[in-house]
């Protein structure tokens, strides 16, 4: 045996280019069409096909079952898609894993690639140096490409030939000699391989590459390809355990629909690669059970034609396995219900891109749970039960606790998120976010104040006039106003927030002129004695918080239209 520890690192870093090749193709073409794929993934609906076709686009972009099936996961965890949803999503996404053996079989073993790769790097490098962004990303992504297959060929390069050293593979060649209990050894290696690797599709090439060097066969190889379905949904899993109840569904859905398919599979697996044998020889090809170079192409073809019949198989039983997966894991109440921030810290390709479109979900909450902050004051001031005024002081005393925390968590998640390679477009509206959730923070911190203004005026005694709550009440729906606006604007997006911003002008000089003519009227009150001090005092306050809160509203409104941003 002639195999030392510079030639297995010679294997692992080719191993290591190829998915890093891969890594770069896939954030350069999540850049080239992010806006147009966060555009499907928001007009999805309920259409179980158009799921399909989302999860095989998406899936066949960045090249890796686990890191979509991971992207899904998120998605349902922040809100942006439901059970029912998802479910078609991941359909596709085993779908679209198959294209990586396809092309590898292809361009990969047919073709000399790698022999491309350094002129194909010649035209991508300078496109990096070009300021348009769209031209940026196609370099990116034709550097990641060219990487890819000089990795594969390295790979080729890198693996041990079993005539030199026989002994290296004699293990692994002997565990072919145990039946249908082999088909369950080399599933089992290939569940392993994917959860290491945490991508398919670098299973899937690694699968490939031993299989054309005839390390393995076309019946092991195949078995391999079927762990890979089991291996890809321990990823989702271990990215739900941090996520609420919808996301735990998601990843026991995605569980369910690949175990399934590797069970029926294996009852009919000898079958089903004879078949492909044979259809393969009626074609005019070789057969992938007597020739190594052809078992790519047998790989792909069984992949694929397993995937396709194990969707078509269950699509119409969608509704059926969400029934079960919510028999499974049923909802703990409202507090499990509630939606958390998902960190895309899982699988070895970041969805940067679409974690642009999660942050935005997360920061409109974020802005809702301001408002309805806002909404409890109103309740206090009529509020004359005590017991039921603690309650209501408690609830904002809470709310500020986890405006202060959500504001840290989406922080700390759009700062990460920035540090990958961004479009110009996707950075811009992180820094934008970023200045949302500090003006969100700004505006609990002055609830906060309100309410306990609010109590200590209890304490002395002090009351607000008939009047005075009336004006507060003219005050409070200026500022819900304000705040509806406001939340139009996020959801509809910017080239709308543009054009409804002289709304957002226009209330904020209405509450700037009703808060200047409150402090005239306190004072001409004041001047002639008719006013109580210690009401006016608060009532004064009270209308000066409302008027700050309009101004953190505005800043909000101007991020969200692009306008004034500092």
């Amino acid at each position: 045996m002639n195999f030392s520890f510079i030639q297995f690192l010679t294997l692992f870093g080719a191993l290591s280019l190829f998915l890093f090749g891969m890594k770069v193709m896939s954030e350069g073409i999540q850049k080239l069409a992010g806006d147009k794929m966060r555009s499907i993934l928001s007009a999805m609906t309920s259409n179980r096909f158009l799921g399909v076709l989302t999860g095989f686009f998406i899936t066949t972009l960045v090249q890796s079952s686990s890191a979509s099936t991971v992207m899904v996961v998120s998605f349902v965890n922040a809100g942006l898609m439901s059970l029912v949803q998802s479910v078609g999503v991941i359909m596709g996404a085993n779908i679209g894993t198959t294209t990586t053996a396809w092309l590898i079989s292809f361009l990969g073993f047919k073709l000399n690639i790698s022999s491309l790769s350094l002129p194909i790097i010649g035209i991508a490098f300078p496109l990096l140096y070009f300021t348009r962004d769209r031209l940026t990303s196609l370099g990116e992504t034709l550097l990641g490409f060219a990487l890819l297959f000089m990795g594969l060929g390295l790979l080729q390069q890198s693996v041990p030939d079993l005539h030199t050293n026989p002994e290296m593979f004699r293990a692994l060649q002997n565990l072919t000699d145990y039946g249908f209990g082999s088909v369950l050894i080399f599933l089992g290696i290939g569940t392993l391989l994917t959860i290491v690797l945490q991508s398919s599709s670098a299973t899937m090439a690694l699968t490939l590459v031993m299989c054309n060097n005839g390390w393995i066969g076309f019946e092991h190889g195949a078995a391999i390809v079927l762990g890979e379905n089991i291996g890809t949904t321990i990823t989702a899993n271990l990215a739900a355990l941090v996520g609420n109840v919808y996301a735990k569904r998601t990843a026991l859905a995605h569980t369910l629909f690949n175990i399934f398919g590797v069970i029926w599979m294996l009852i009919v697996f000898k079958l089903f690669i004879h078949q492909i044998d044979k259809q393969m020889v009626n074609m005019g090809l070789n057969s992938p059970m007597t020739d190594a170079s052809m078992v790519p192409f047998g790989l792909a073809i069984f992949h694929t034609v397993f995937n396709i019949t194990n969707t078509l198989l269950l699509i119409g039983f969608i509704k059926y396995i969400v029934y079960s997966v919510e028999k499974v894991i049923p909802s703990k109440g409202k507090v499990d219900e509630r939606h958390h921030l998902e960190y895309f810290g899982s699988g070895i390709l970041h969805m940067a891109e679409f974690s642009v479109l999660q942050a935005k979900r997360e920061t409109r909450r974020y802005c809702d749970m301001a408002q309805r902050m806002f909404n409890f004051i109103p309740e206090m001031v009529y509020q004359t039960d005590r017991k039921k005024f603690a309650k209501l002081l408690a609830r904002v005393s809470k709310y500020e606790e986890i405006t202060d925390r959500v504001e840290v968590e989406i922080t700390t998640f759009l700062i990460k998120t920035s540090r990958k390679q961004l479009s110009t477009s996707a950075s811009e509206q992180l820094r934008r976010m970023r200045l949302v959730c500090s003006e969100v923070e700004k505006i609990g911190d002055v609830c906060f104040k309100m309410a306990t203004m609010l109590d200590n005026k209890k304490e002395e005694k002090a009351y607000f006039t008939p009047r005075q709550r009336e004006e507060l009440d003219k005050m409070f729906a200026l500022v819900n106003e304000a705040f509806d606006v406001m939340m139009v604007n996020l959801e509809r997006g910017e080239a709308f927030a543009g054009t409804n911003m002289q709304r957002a002008y226009t209330l904020e000089k209405k509450i700037n002129q009703f808060r200047d003519y409150i402090n005239e009227e306190i004072i001409d009150e004041i001047e002639k004695g008719s006013s109580h001090v210690k009401s006016g005092f608060y009532f004064n306050k009270m209308i000066s918080s409302c008027e700050k809160v309009g101004d953190s509203i505005l800043n909000i409104n101007e991020a969200a239209a692009g306008v004034n941003i500092e």
